[in-house]
């Protein structure tokens, strides 16, 4: 686990001890009250950080109107213009995502800087492979974790010549292989929190995958302290990925269920069991492990270490616990009596 330099982010402190979600509004900055009712939904899907664009002075208004109904923090993704930074920083925004080296001179920079550090708002340097410096690119002769790093590294000494440290980094490609060996060799070089994301991942079935692979790598080595999955489909969809990622390397909350890919010993419908009881369990606020197994041969061994879980028989099912029998239900009672099983624990 990295040593991370902790950074407030409105009521949240990036640190490791927690990873984060994030997503961000696709409703046009213009349409204010469409953006205020996707904020909402994803807040209400578990969304901890919100980021919206700010392209121009119009879309500032956004953010009194999405902080008025929405408590998590929100975070203004601005491109070249500092005066939009300024100007977002005075209407309460909570972060700042910029690249100081393309706002101008280090006068706009500055102005920038003192502006978040009276009220106390972090930067984000966002790093992305599609947008690197000329020179850069002509030095590395493509988008490498290197040039990425080396990238970030320049933003990051512009900001503390500036006298400024309430940094995060992210360090973004679409290119997966390069997004993981980036972040790794970022870790190794500062302790400013990191953001982790694979960016234009693709449509929901891909890029669902190709952010698993890097995010998840990535929090397996204990880098990261946010994240953000994102998708060419509903923001919601990203958050519900995120949770899930986090869920499959440990630092997620909630149920965790495990169930057996079925074989020719299965004698009931396990698949649809299996499916019922992920819906059944969204809304269950425990931290448990439950084993929905096709037999009872290698099922209840296998899935010993479950809090709760049942295993399939001829028309049956076996409900166990922690490995050790329960009672035998009849297939058609498996599910209820599974949930009034999760109930008392």
């Amino acid at each position: 686990m990295r040593n991370v330099r902790p950074v407030r982010v409105g009521g949240l402190t990036l640190d490791g001890k927690k990873i984060y979600v994030q997503s961000m509004l696709s409703t046009p900055s213009t349409d204010i009250e469409g953006s205020v009712r996707q904020a909402q939904a994803l807040e209400a899907a578990g969304c901890d950080i919100i980021r919206a664009a700010i392209p121009n002075m119009e879309a500032v208004a956004l953010i009194p109107a999405i902080k008025a109904k929405v408590s998590v923090p929100l975070v203004a993704d601005i491109h070249f213009d500092y005066r939009l930074a300024i100007a977002s920083a005075k209407a309460g925004i909570d972060k700042i995502r910029i690249n100081p080296g393309n706002i101008g001179g280090k006068d706009r920079v500055q102005a920038v800087v003192d502006e978040c550090k009276a009220r106390h708002i972090p930067i984000r340097i966002g790093v992305n492979g599609g947008s690197l410096e000329k020179d850069i690119l002509a030095k590395y002769g493509h988008p490498c974790a290197e040039a990425l790093c080396e990238s970030a590294t320049g933003h990051v000494r512009i900001l503390e010549e500036c006298g400024f440290e309430d940094i995060v980094i992210s360090l973004k490609s679409s290119d997966v292989p390069v997004m993981i060996n980036a972040y790794r060799q970022l870790s190794q070089m500062c302790d400013y929190p990191l953001h982790l994301g694979v960016t234009e991942a693709g449509t929901e079935r891909m890029g669902i995958i190709k952010s698993a692979v890097g995010i998840g790598s990535l929090l397996c080595d204990g880098i990261g302290e946010t994240i953000r999955v994102s998708l060419t489909d509903d923001p919601v969809k990203e958050v519900a990925a995120a949770k899930d990622i986090l869920m499959a390397v440990g630092r997620g909350e909630g149920v965790r269920i495990v169930s057996c890919p079925t074989c020719g010993r299965t004698r009931i419908d396990l698949v649809s069991l299996a499916k019922q009881v992920e819906d059944a369990v969204k809304g269950i606020n425990k931290n448990i492990t439950v084993a929905v197994m096709g037999c009872v041969v290698n099922g209840i061994g296998e899935a010993g270490e479950a809090d709760i879980g049942i295993a399939g028989g001829n028309g049956c099912a076996v409900l166990f616990k922690h490995g050790q029998k329960l009672k035998k239900v009849e297939e058609s009672e498996a599910l209820a009596a599974l949930l009034e099983e999760i109930d008392k624990l």
